[in-house]
């Protein structure tokens, strides 16, 4: 990794500022002729011909604080780190943007480090997979590639530390931070199915906690990806899975079949079943784990909600507020997880069980 060349780190230089520099060709060493510049909640990334430079936004959420250049260069450090385990390739390094004694900038060398900044092999946006879902070209065994990937990474990982309590704890908190973020009336979602699906959720997590506490028995609760959605797949060899959740291990660890679920949840989402279904079948012919379609549909319409709930954040912006498309993204998120927790219902019924949470 690189480290911090200067003397004092600066971290006085206003964003728009940086981000002005940012945008210049002549900053880069690898002389573009352009510089694409893509904004996201908590970051900018800059975009040459072959390379992504990714800096993080000075900002605070209740699960994360970027606030200060030390926090920027840790989370930076740490999001390297992390993501290497799936993208060993595309993760370069830690890079301090320098701002020299003439108030020229670089990257490196002499000076006041002002930033510090994730460099990246540039990935073709045409081969990431929500692309290739959209416009129809991902194929079965480009899911049986990823699963395949996914599954002998997990098999890699320790088993995290938490107990039963915890772990259903965990779970139990997140139904009801999803449907208390959800029926708040700025947000204009159907408050009613909130409340059903959450509630439904949560009378199985209560009535059938055996299910879980299996899961954290068997070791299947590890720090993996965390944020596991098809625009964070490059199907182009070699495979790379990138954009892991660097900022909070909480959020990382989850069991591998949620993870798993969650992307196929995705890859319904977009228009591409089979897919999905090649997915989890793969996961379980790789890894041996057998998970039941009950707790699969559970934790996908857990899924569901919270991907509703981050959509609906987007309202929080003032570049977003007036836009259809996120409360309408929700809506359908919504669907998902009532459809999910009637199929749960279905698993349960061929079981020859109906728990009342389900009926």
């Amino acid at each position: 990794m690189a480290r911090n060349g200067a003397a004092v780190p600066d971290d006085s230089m206003p964003v728009a500022s940086k981000v002005a520099l940012l945008r210049q060709p002549g900053l880069y060493p690898d002389h573009p002729r352009d510089v694409e510049v893509v904004e996201t909640h908590m970051s900018w990334v800059f975009l040459t011909r072959d390379y992504a430079y990714k800096l993080k936004k000075p900002v605070r959420y209740d699960y994360l604080d970027f606030r200060t250049l030390a926090a920027r260069q840790y989370y930076c450090t740490e999001e390297v780190r992390l993501n290497r385990r799936l993208a060993g390739s595309v993760y370069l390094d830690v890079v301090p943007m320098v701002l020299e004694p003439g108030g020229t900038a670089r990257f490196g060398g002499k000076g006041a480090v002002v930033d510090w900044l994730v460099k990246m092999r540039r990935l073709p946006a045409d081969r990431m997979l929500d692309k290739a879902l959209s416009q129809g070209t991902a194929t079965q065994e480009d899911a049986r590639a990823v699963a395949t990937r996914l599954g002998e990474f997990y098999m890699t990982l320790p088993p995290a530390p938490v107990t039963v309590d915890e772990y259903r704890g965990r779970l139990r908190r997140d139904i009801d931070d999803c449907e208390r973020e959800l029926s708040n009336p700025a947000f204009a979602q159907p408050v009613a199915l909130v409340r059903e699906v959450c509630l439904a959720q949560r009378r199985l997590l209560a009535q059938d906690p055996s299910r879980f506490d299996q899961r954290v028995k068997e070791g299947r609760i590890v720090e993996a990806h965390g944020d596991l959605r098809p625009e964070h797949i490059c199907l182009a060899p070699p495979l790379a899975i990138i954009d892991c959740l660097e900022f909070s291990r909480q959020f990382r660890t989850l069991d591998t079949a949620n993870e798993i679920g969650f992307l196929a949840l995705e890859c319904e989402r977009l228009g591409d079943s089979d897919f999905a279904r090649v997915l989890i079948g793969t996961y379980r012919d790789v890894t041996g784990d057998r998970p039941d379609a009950a707790l699969l549909h559970f934790y996908q319409s857990c899924s569901a909600c919270l991907r509703a709930k981050i959509t609906v954040w987007h309202l929080r912006e003032a570049i977003y507020r007036d836009s259809p498309k996120w409360p309408e993204r929700a809506r359908c998120y919504l669907r998902l997880a009532e459809q999910h927790m009637q199929a749960c219902a279905q698993a349960y019924s061929h079981e020859g069980v109906i728990p009342p949470a389900v009926r």
